[in-house]
């Protein structure tokens, strides 16, 4: 059996963190669904910026948008939707199989509205509302200033993937902003079965560390941190306030595992898949790192729900000078920094295929 079915078996749903109209058209992410056991997948500026610029397969759509006088975002979002549309139908038998639990795709709304609580709001709903799928995730980081957003939007019915995280309290304050919304749909009589993911980044806490951290503590900081924020989010499910919102039909929102494909090239391959197994949670992966847990993985014990030795293992980073908390923050403000980066980049991506397509 492979390890992709062991983890699935497990009850971890693996989803993929990549999307190209290529993995479309060549029936590779159906392969994926059917052989790898993968149930939903992830989008980010960054897949979409490389899928454009590294192929020709968005060539004849760009040129037609073009004639209709789109461009810029509005182009992208066409371009975006269109893929998402497609891998949204491909994964809603899942979708209907498991009553919304699973079979997910995720679109990003653009990161230059992140201080604008009004103006994300607004972009969630349309976007939500064009894709015309209810198995399409909005993404709003959890940074501080969108969290409003989060909860807004999950009081509008928009299912939401929150974005973003890498400490226990970003990752709670996430959680919360859900909940309320959730709370406020069952206040005013409105349906509380609005779908969520909470992404909490790994494999970032690492990199950020390697130079600082003593050689015994390599590439565990991220998982001690993960660890710390399962125990939470069982907690958090275990809570009387949240069963009260179980009870009146809500479901929970569930925790997904970001950044796992292992970004040094001395550790094993599937680190963060391995060793991130767990129940009704989420691990979406690179395609190599999917391409190996399915070739040559091997999947870890069940995650400990009292959280393990992280707290002991954190400790050791501590007494090595490495400020847990500040570093959570600096690491949440670079990921928004790096996702305006990243959208500039994606927009400047379509500026110049657009102008090289009709210069042709």
């Amino acid at each position: 059996m492979k390890a992709t079915q062991k983890l699935h078996e497990m009850g971890q749903s693996l989803w993929l963190d990549n999307i190209t109209r290529g993995l479309l058209t060549s029936g590779t992410l159906r392969r994926y669904i059917q052989e790898f056991s993968v149930t939903g997948l992830t989008s980010n500026p960054t897949i979409f910026d490389h899928a454009i610029k590294n192929s020709h397969d968005y060539d004849d759509a760009i040129r037609q948008k073009l004639q209709e006088g789109k461009s810029g975002e509005a182009l992208f979002f066409e371009l975006a939707l269109e893929d998402l549309r497609q891998a949204a139908d491909l994964f809603r038998p899942i979708h209907d199989l498991t009553n919304g639990v699973d079979g997910w795709v995720s679109l990003e709304v653009s990161p230059l509205l992140a201080h604008d609580t009004s103006a994300t709001l607004a972009a969630a709903k349309a976007l939500h509302a064009r894709a015309g799928r209810p198995n399409l995730f909005i993404k709003i980081p959890g940074t501080k200033e969108g969290l409003p957003a989060i909860e807004e939007a999950i009081f509008a019915g928009v299912p939401i993937n929150v974005t973003l995280l890498f400490s226990r309290a970003q990752y709670v304050a996430a959680a919360e902003a859900y909940l309320r919304g959730i709370e406020r749909r069952i206040t005013a009589g409105l349906n509380p079965d609005v779908g969520s993911v909470a992404s909490v980044f790994v494999s970032r806490w690492d990199v950020a560390v390697v130079d600082k951290a003593p050689e015994a503590l390599r590439n565990q900081l991220g998982i001690a941190v993960a660890s710390r924020i399962y125990k939470a989010y069982l907690d958090l499910l275990s809570n009387p306030r949240w069963q009260r919102a179980y009870n009146a039909g809500a479901r929970p929102q569930r925790l997904l595992w970001a950044s796992t494909g292992t970004k040094d090239p001395k550790a094993c391959d599937t680190l963060y898949i391995k060793t991130l197994a767990a129940p009704f949670t989420v691990n979406t992966m690179p395609e190599g790192t999917l391409e190996a847990l399915a070739d040559h993985g091997e999947i870890g014990p069940v995650m400990a729900a009292d959280g393990g030795d992280c707290e002991k293992v954190l400790d050791q980073f501590a007494s090595a000078g490495i400020d847990i908390d500040a570093l959570g923050t600096q690491l949440q403000e670079e990921g928004a920094g790096s996702f305006v980066k990243s959208w500039n980049d994606l927009l400047e991506c379509i500026a110049s295929k657009s102008k090289a397509l009709k210069a042709a």
